[in-house]
């Protein structure tokens, strides 16, 4: 019934490197739970069975920033919590992509205060905007699937992380037997 069925015989599949690691990249994108305010039941909501994330292979939620690549801003960010928003950030392995989810986090929304950061692109690079007050999970879906846009078309060379012209080796440490 499936395609396996249909493939018999030896089968060759002819593709880049490059496109087969942005394709396996791009269908593997962990989010970073990081809920502020109401926008995060929104962002919560994404994972249940009526809007099934895990189509898009981002149903596990990271609890620590070491663990994810994308990291959702949902909700209100003080200028208090700025330095830690700021800290997941940093603590992210790259590549790292950023959602900021709702007007609070694009904008400020309507809280036009000394206290409130008026947009989380002024402590981050943000790649996509998701408006609205608080935006629907279908947004936020929406929103993933221009992040796996992006990295689907990403070049190796325009990866932060990479490095052209250095080698990647690792180095195994010399272990003595005691006899």
């Amino acid at each position: 019934m499936g395609i396996e069925n249909q493939l018999t015989g030896d089968n060759i599949l002819v593709t880049s490197l490059n496109k087969l690691v942005n394709w396996s990249r791009s269908n593997s994108v962990w989010p970073c739970t990081f809920g502020l305010a109401c926008c995060a039941l929104e962002m919560i909501a994404t994972s249940l069975a009526s809007f099934d994330i895990s189509r898009f292979g981002s149903e596990v939620f990271r609890p620590s920033p070491r663990q994810s690549d994308l990291l959702i801003v949902a909700g209100t960010v003080s200028k208090k919590m700025a330095p830690m928003v700021k800290r997941v950030y940093d603590q992210m392995a790259d590549p790292k992509w950023v959602i900021a989810m709702g007007a609070c986090a694009s904008c400020g929304g309507t809280f036009q205060s000394y206290a409130v950061l008026q947009g989380v692109d002024q402590i981050i690079p943000v790649d996509v905007y998701l408006p609205g007050c608080p935006p629907r999970p279908e947004a936020l879906l929406a929103g993933l699937m221009k992040i796996q846009e992006k990295i689907r078309t990403e070049n190796l060379n325009q990866r932060p992380d990479f490095k052209p012209g250095e080698r990647y080796e690792t180095q195994v440490p010399k272990v003595e037997l005691i006899r």
